[in-house]
């Protein structure tokens, strides 16, 4: 990481100038890469012509990304609309292919946006995980791509919401789509989905402290579950609510054989879902029909049917199992500090912050909390930050949790966030910001990503049960 990042870096990845969300757009054939394979791309756009730069995301001087590779111009054309599919709302594009390259060994294995820049000015992104099969890197960043599509609200329906209303007080939205897929352009970030928000702050922070770090997707974790074990820390992003069968039985296993979890944001684990091919490929296809019963599978493969939350049947696996806390609701609308409460803790170590310490603006959206009446599933879970929120429609859940525990017997740790806030407080404020949380919770994230590092970090740091202390 740290040859890498001595490498030329650039500021000419960033979206200059006015948008508009169909002046160029595309998707990718694969979501992640390995060096050698063909990468397809699926581009529409109102300009005459356009080309691709992939950047490599990372520190690189303070620029924040790499120029690795640029396309010839290429005739732009507008493509045609992208059909629903009736029943299940799902948007699936088929487009004609654009242009395509191989992955060459100058991809050195990371997070890339590629950049499409049509002739008259037009600009947006394609995300693209490049992972190698053979590292063994202390830490494995991991993307959540499928959450990031959940929310993907191009053509008009996502796992959420319609194109139309949804009935007042109804949840979830029975316009919603039952499938979504990744043959389809984001709708979000200039079509970056989640990233830039939710994941490159801190992969800007780990490149720049030179931290040993391979990168996957979560469709990664998926299909080769087994590969963890030459890791020593899964990182999951700051938005990561949909789980697989196959990933959450690899994260156990991993677990059990003493790799640690740092989930970086709220509600992980939250609903169940699983992949299946598009026309494109395989795992190009997120099924959650949300209402177990409603699903295809259910009552011919309950191990596969899709859920609304992991704890409802037929799973009945709370996250609270893998995860330690909880999803608690979200506040859009308001940010809240985070609140010390065991300033002893490796967490603080050298921050000189003291019990009631508030770090300003770090929580905000969605909010995470130990629930006592599950104190059975980490009997010894540490509450490292208990802290005040508003929880909408919600009033009886009043605080946030900072949670980490470790098993007995592999010595592994799990250490929860509390708020899906916590990637985008490591990002440097906007110039007259008051009471800018970055600095310190860079010494915090970096006390965490230090002691995980080490190995089973129950060896030489086990929790040290509390709850009690604030649910009793």
């Amino acid at each position: 990481m740290v040859a890498e990042n001595d490498k030329p870096g650039t500021t000419a990845w960033k979206i200059t100038g006015p948008q508009t969300p169909t002046g160029i757009m595309g998707y990718a054939s694969r979501v992640q890469a390995q060096v050698g394979q063909q990468l397809e791309l699926f581009v529409s756009t109102v300009a005459p012509t356009f080309q691709v730069d992939a950047y490599r995301m990372g520190y690189y001087q303070g620029k924040g990304a790499r120029l690795v590779w640029s396309s010839a111009e290429t005739p732009g054309v507008v493509q045609p609309a992208c059909p629903v599919t009736p029943g299940i709302n799902m948007v699936e594009c088929q487009w004609t292919p654009s242009l395509s390259t191989v992955v060459t060994d100058r991809w050195v294995q990371g997070q890339y946006l590629l950049k499409l820049v049509g002739s008259t000015g037009e600009q947006s992104y394609v995300p693209l995980t490049v992972w190698d099969p053979a590292s063994h890197a202390t830490y494995v960043a991991m993307a959540g791509v499928l959450t990031d599509q959940v929310f993907n609200a191009f053509g008009g329906y996502d796992l959420y919401q319609g194109a139309t209303p949804c009935a007042p007080n109804h949840y979830p939205c029975s316009t919603r789509a039952r499938i979504v897929s990744f043959d389809r352009p984001y709708a979000s970030e200039n079509g970056a989905g989640g990233y830039l928000s939710l994941m490159y702050p801190l992969t800007r922070f780990m490149e720049e402290h030179g931290l040993d770090v391979t990168y996957w997707t979560d469709i990664t974790l998926a299909d080769h579950a087994a590969l963890l074990a030459d890791h020593r820390v899964l990182i999951s992003p700051g938005h990561d609510e949909e789980w697989s069968l196959r990933m959450r039985q690899g994260a156990v296993t991993a677990t059990g054989a003493g790799v640690n979890l740092i989930f970086f944001g709220a509600s992980p684990v939250l609903r169940k879902v699983r992949l299946q091919a598009s026309p494109l490929g395989p795992d190009r296809e997120i099924v959650n029909y949300r209402d177990p019963q409603k699903d295809p599978l259910y009552g011919v493969d309950n191990a596969e049917v899709s859920q609304n939350w992991w704890g409802q049947p037929p799973a009945n696996l709370p996250a609270s199992t893998l995860v330690g806390s909880e999803y608690i609701g979200y506040n859009n609308n308001a940010t809240f500090p985070l609140v010390v409460s065991t300033p002893s803790s490796w967490l603080f170590s050298g921050t000189g912050l003291a019990a009631g310490a508030q770090i300003p603006g770090v929580l905000t959206t969605d909010f995470q909390a130990f629930n006592p009446t599950r104190a059975g599933d980490q009997p010894d879970l540490e509450i490292l930050a208990h802290s005040p929120v508003t929880v909408e429609f919600h009033p009886n859940r009043t605080y946030a949790d900072t949670t980490y525990y470790t098993l007995p017997t592999s010595h592994a740790g799990v250490f929860e966030s509390g708020a899906n806030s916590w990637i985008p407080s490591l990002a440097s404020c906007p110039p007259g910001t008051t009471a800018c949380p970055s600095a310190t919770m860079r010494a915090v994230t970096g006390n965490l990503l230090r002691v995980f590092g080490e190995g089973p970090v129950g060896i030489r740091h086990p929790s040290q049960g509390n709850w009690q202390q604030f649910y009793g």
